[in-house]
């Protein structure tokens, strides 16, 4: 049986956090305070995104980010962000549960986790 999926992504599981940096090869902190443009001060754990002058921080299940409407930062590269994080949140999830899960990026750029027991 198939089922597919479509996730909101709210960032809270820190392994599955710390994979997706690492696999997309971008610089992070699990706890960090940063003070964004318009002075606000944030903390929580931040991803230092390709291309974007400030980090995005996860905080409280939401993405706190100034990217001055995509001057700053390629919104593109958040959303490469949120795919690769909900993929290995799933697959940590599932692993949890006793899964054995395997991967396949597809032609259109979506990520295929396949989930077996």
């Amino acid at each position: 049986m198939s089922h597919t999926a479509t996730v909101k992504v709210q960032v809270k599981c820190r392994a599955a956090f710390e994979k997706a940096c690492r696999r997309l090869k971008i610089e992070y902190s699990l706890n960090e305070t940063v003070e964004l443009f318009d002075g606000t001060k944030v903390t929580g754990m931040t991803a230092r995104l390709k291309g974007w002058r400030y980090p995005v921080v996860f905080s409280e299940g939401k993405a706190h980010y100034d990217n001055y409407g995509g001057r700053w930062g390629e919104e593109s590269e958040l959303n490469k962000f949120r795919q690769v994080y909900a993929a290995e949140a799933a697959a940590h999830k599932a692993r949890q549960q006793g899964f054995r899960v395997s991967e396949t990026k597809l032609k259109d750029g979506t990520i295929r986790l396949v989930c077996q027991r």
